[in-house]
């Protein structure tokens, strides 16, 4: 009989093993070459203690939730560590009471059954710490049924929905530790080698029946309950469990995400939780779109059912990815599978041919947006006329795009055509620095292109320099500025303090409630082709709101293509961050004369013909 009781268990643990086993050899085997010998390598090296301590702060700890939750983060912790906290004082128990150091697993999770020895000298102390962590355990329990049926209690808006593999799961989660309370309390009702709970409990339950009765029932319902968990984990949101451990295992060990789907993909996908923290954070849900989250991108990879509609409607902002607490490359898996989707209508330039590169030190690439939005690529002109230095602006006339909106759009093949052309004429010119003002442009400059020992530089950087070595003299002005970080500087490149530094020599910066990583998208994002010009507009007055409640003079950004979204809100001034240093400097020693902007251009163009002559 005894060997029946713990048979459920068995067999669930079994399958769960021999499934993980199986997808886990299935991912390593799909590896590259180059990446096996990584995750080698890594294994050798400290930082298999990084990933140790990885998985103990954030699988077992939680951490990342508990920074942006404290009552989620506790839920977590406490049925994550808890019950690793169980098995582990559990065995330790079972080790001293058999005094061996070589014990059967389902020994200690059933000890109480098969150990029921009072005048084991240690009973009391076991006893108590088995039963806080219990309660330990229980109580985070509580709390996720709360979470599941009143989830703004926990200041969530939305939670993800459950398959049936996820609710056969969830179910048998929920009663495995209701189970284990009652068949202890049961059993120190017969056997009195209880501790503060099931003692209490076991008294409790004497009083309604005969605890014989009951005894093997309960054991064998707490077994069945840990055998259907494990049985439905594999085919449910609670493989990222186990899962979850590969990934950490495999970032560490510096294996990255491609643009194509691969074994990284897998794991990523198969890491995700569901948890639903970025459900509330995407502001799509504010123009009614509330299919296409990245929680339910993952699940549709998952499940093979991906359209289109869900694919494209995106804005590719980041936020989502900045509170993902496994850290799933969101943005990136979507891109992947963007570029799998359009494989067959990659768009053609194979007409593009490389100009003649002048000789300069410093190359400006201004942008598709820059250009459109002109009084940025004036006051960069300005800038550049009074640095005194030799600049070709490479795309005044006729280069190509940076690339990086087609690969948001998912034709990569294009995209990599315009880099390569674009690569050619950039280090045929001998230039040693790239300078950008549009943070699309940068990131791609510094993520897929090969530039050897061209230095990729943010405009707000390179003026900041010239501020620093004193060839841009600049007036601090009584002007009250509000910063809005693009998303693709800010959470994309992780550039949040230098521009604020910048607008601090030039101007007053009001803080936002909701900045830096918080930071709102535009709206007016390249990412998202689905999304229709009412829904953008939504999206872009929630941020104008909040910018005009502080009553700025004006609304500071460093992205084109966010100076043009928000100025058509006519809500407030928007300026780039070129153009306010632009109109706050001084001409000469007198530092407190301002230059009048078409002083500026004169003298820029003055020094403009000086460097061609």
């Amino acid at each position: 009989m005894d060997i029946l009781v713990s048979l459920p268990f068995f067999i669930g643990l079994i399958y769960l093993v021999l499934a993980f086993l199986y997808r886990s050899v299935k991912w390593i085997k799909g590896l590259s070459k180059f990446d096996k010998l990584r995750l080698m390598q890594s294994m050798i090296s400290k930082r298999l203690f990084n990933s140790i301590r990885e998985i103990f702060l954030e699988s077992l700890l939680h951490r990342k939730i508990f920074r942006k939750n404290r009552v989620l983060g506790y839920m977590h912790m406490s049925l994550a560590f808890g019950w690793f906290l169980l098995i582990i004082v559990g065995h330790v128990e079972t080790m001293i009471a058999d005094q061996s150091l070589l014990v059967p697993f389902h020994k200690a999770v059933f000890f109480r059954f098969y150990n029921t020895n009072e005048d084991f000298q240690l009973t009391k102390f076991f006893a108590f710490a088995m039963d806080f962590l219990l309660l330990f355990v229980l109580s985070g329990l509580v709390l996720a049924m709360l979470k599941r049926f009143k989830k703004k209690v926990f200041g969530l808006r939305r939670t993800t929905k459950l398959k049936s593999g996820d609710r056969i799961a969830l179910t048998s989660l929920w009663l495995i530790f209701p189970l284990r309370l009652l068949a202890e309390s049961n059993t120190a009702a017969i056997y009195h080698n209880g501790g503060f709970l099931t003692s209490g409990v076991g008294h409790l339950m004497s009083y309604l029946v005969n605890p014989d009765v009951l005894y093997i029932a309960l054991w064998m319902a707490y077994s069945m309950a840990l055998g259907f968990f494990f049985v439905s984990l594999p085919n449910s949101r609670y493989m990222h469990i186990p899962t979850e451990v590969v990934l950490i295992f495999l970032r560490n060990a510096g294996i990255k995400h491609k643009k194509q789907n691969d074994t990284y993909t897998d794991v990523q996908v198969y890491s995700c939780s569901r948890c639903g923290l970025c459900l509330d954070r995407c502001q799509l849900s504010v123009a009614g779109i509330d299919d296409s989250q990245s929680v339910y991108l993952l699940k549709n990879i998952r499940n093979n059912n991906l359209s289109d509609e869900k694919l494209f409607n995106c804005l590719m902002c980041g936020k989502c990815q900045i509170d993902c607490p496994v850290g799933i490359e969101t943005i990136n898996l979507r891109i992947t599978q963007r570029i799998e989707s359009t494989r067959q209508y990659n768009s053609s330039y194979e007409y593009l041919k490389t100009y003649e590169s002048p000789k300069a030190d410093v190359i400006y690439f201004a942008g598709c947006m820059t250009h459109l939005t002109p009084g940025i690529f004036t006051a960069m002109k300005q800038i550049f006329a009074l640095s005194g230095q030799n600049v070709w602006f490479m795309d005044e006339d006729k280069a190509p795009c940076c690339g990086r909106p087609l690969i948001l759009a998912g034709q990569y093949e294009a995209a990599k055509k315009l880099i390569e052309n674009n690569t050619q004429m950039i280090l045929d010119s001998g230039a040693s620095t790239l300078v950008v003002s549009c943070p699309i442009c940068y990131r791609v400059f510094k993520e897929d292109y090969t530039l050897h020992n061209v230095n990729v530089v943010f405009h707000s950087e390179y003026i900041q320099n010239l501020i620093s070595a004193e060839i841009l003299p600049v007036q601090k002005s009584e002007l009250k500025m509000v910063y809005h970080d693009p998303c693709e500087l800010g959470r994309g490149m992780g550039m949040y303090e230098q521009p604020r530094e910048l607008l601090k020599l030039v101007g007053n910066v009001i803080p936002l409630n909701e900045e830096k990583e918080n930071a709102y998208c535009c709206g007016g994002s390249l990412g998202n082709i689905k999304i229709k010009a009412n829904q953008t507009h939504l999206l872009r007055d929630q941020a104008l709101s909040e910018f005009k409640a502080l009553n700025p003079d004006i609304l500071v950004t460093t992205c084109p293509k966010c100076k043009k979204t928000f100025a058509s809100g006519r809500k407030i001034k928007v300026m780039d961050i070129a153009e306010i240093v632009v109109d706050v400097l001084v001409k000469g020693e007198d530092k407190r004369t301002i230059i009048p902007r078409e002083e500026i251009i004169e003298e820029a163009s003055l020094k403009s013909d000086l460097v061609k002559l």
